[in-house]
């Protein structure tokens, strides 16, 4: 299982956040705090994740702007459903259940993947991945139940419900 560490934990620097596998850093993730984007380093390779009109986007960081090895696209934003195309692998993402916000991902009709959190007052994500799965396909994942979870937050912060605080009537 992946999980996303904490930022300059596990060793990486300031606003570096380790991919962890059984607790080893398998791959870091510079992740954008104001934009979706990211920078990822996945062995000797470094990739670029951004937004790119109405996808989210993985190249490395040699190919020219533009281009895509990796895509998702969200379908459907009342049912949480995503397209994905991994190299030319296409995987249909859904999400788990209205509880649980993770995305189940599957390819052919059977599950490659499953995007869930470590728990606890601050949750990281994490995604229990088919070990056929290459690493750097991972952290894309990875990334995009990040990505899943801030606008999740961010629906949610903006929706506030009650009356914006400050007391009064």
């Amino acid at each position: 299982m992946l999980e996303l560490g904490r930022a300059g934990s596990a060793g990486t620097g300031k606003g570096v956040r380790p991919v962890l596998r059984d607790g080893s850093v398998v791959a870091t993730v510079r992740a954008s705090n104001w934009k979706e984007a990211a920078t990822a380093v996945v062995g000797d390779r470094e990739w670029v994740f951004a937004k790119a009109r109405r996808e989210l986007t993985g190249r490395w960081a040699a190919d020219p702007e533009g281009t895509a090895r990796l895509r998702a696209r969200q379908t459907s934003w009342w049912r949480g459903t995503w397209f994905l195309d991994l190299e030319g692998a296409p995987v249909r993402a859904v999400r788990a259940s209205f509880w649980r916000g993770g995305l189940r991902h599957a390819t052919g009709g059977e599950q490659v993947a499953m995007g869930g959190t470590t728990g606890g007052w601050s949750p990281r994500p994490t995604l229990q991945a088919h070990a056929a799965l290459p690493l750097h396909q991972q952290v894309f994942l990875l990334w995009l139940e990040l990505i899943v979870r801030r606008r999740d937050a961010a629906v949610v912060g903006a929706g506030g419900g009650g009356d914006g605080g400050g007391g009064g009537e």
